[in-house]
């Protein structure tokens, strides 16, 4: 036991071990500092009454969570988020994997076709969010003169101004910005698959269903798991788009956790509040993330 002692110490705090740990010091203070700290001053805020200021004033426990809890406003917000990000991230995947199959073809013109393809995501979000608030715009917007124009729809409607075309609209911006990253990842994957596989199927006689769901799918599927799990967790936090557009309206028909917190924490100064939401969003980001660190390690088992 000495013995196994004495060679852990010697492996772990050598010389070369002491200069590493120096080295990652700085990076290890400015991560406590700008990420272990703030999460850990929302979990107590959670637990205390604030000022204006939102500084700790009383201990309250778990009031502040029973008084949330007892909202419908926040249940409904919740339900709207989940539905929101499966939407989303669904109808990302499926578009990603179509323009994937597409950009994967030998054309003329497809380097430029992938070029052009990435704009969407290589720009700013809050840009493309404004650009789109724009486009909606009932009198001016692209989309509405466009209907009127080509007789598609003389009265178009306002499209962020009622509840269920508001909801959508921020969900398809969302999407035109997020599929480029999608179908990024899914190209590269279907890059790295050998065509020996393919020419193989093409022997056996198997058409281009059966190789996409027996070669291409199995040959991407970690890459499958690894950008929906990315693409879920910037879609549950996707605080410009909606803000942007609707900052949450009509009423409270977009409105999502992320930016509920922002409202309760800096508009209406009830940092309590914003922190319980903050620590149901933290806990539902922890859960979904442990859910897909889960199915990946199992896919790697498998293999």
């Amino acid at each position: 036991m000495g013995a196994s002692t004495v060679s852990l110490r010697s492996r772990y705090w050598n010389k070369e071990a002491q200069l590493a740990y120096l080295l990652m010091l700085p990076a290890v203070v400015l991560l406590l500092s700008l990420m272990v700290y703030p999460i850990a001053y929302v979990f107590m805020m959670s637990l205390y009454r604030t000022d204006r200021l939102g500084r700790l004033q009383e201990f309250a426990g778990m009031a502040a969570y029973l008084e949330v809890f007892s909202t419908r406003v926040f249940w409904e917000t919740t339900v709207r988020t989940a539905v929101w990000t499966v939407l989303a991230v669904v109808v990302k995947a499926v578009l990603g994997m179509i323009i994937a199959l597409v950009l994967n073809v030998e054309y003329t013109g497809r380097r430029t076709a992938r070029m052009l393809f990435i704009i969407p995501w290589a720009s700013s979000v809050p840009i493309s969010a404004m650009l789109w608030k724009w486009v909606y715009d009932h009198e001016f917007g692209l989309l509405n003169q466009t209907l009127r124009a080509t007789g598609i729809w003389t009265n178009p409607p306002v499209w962020l101004g009622a509840p269920t075309s508001a909801f959508i609209s921020t969900i398809w911006v969302d999407i035109w910005v997020g599929v480029p990253f999608m179908a990024l990842i899914f190209l590269a994957g279907m890059q790295a698959i050998s065509r020996d596989l393919y020419e193989s199927g093409d022997i056996d006689g198997a058409n281009a269903t059966q190789k996409f769901v027996h070669i291409t799918i199995p040959g991407i599927r970690h890459l499958i798991l690894i950008a929906t799990m990315l693409s879920s967790l910037w879609t549950f936090n996707d605080f410009n788009t909606v803000f942007i557009l609707t900052k949450g309206g009509p009423g409270t028909s977009t409105e999502i956790l992320i930016t509920a917190v922002y409202k309760h924490g800096f508009e209406w100064l009830r940092f309590s509040r914003a922190a319980v939401m903050a620590v149901v969003t933290f806990v539902i980001l922890t859960m979904l993330s442990l859910i897909y660190a889960r199915m990946f390690f199992r896919q790697e088992r498998d293999l």
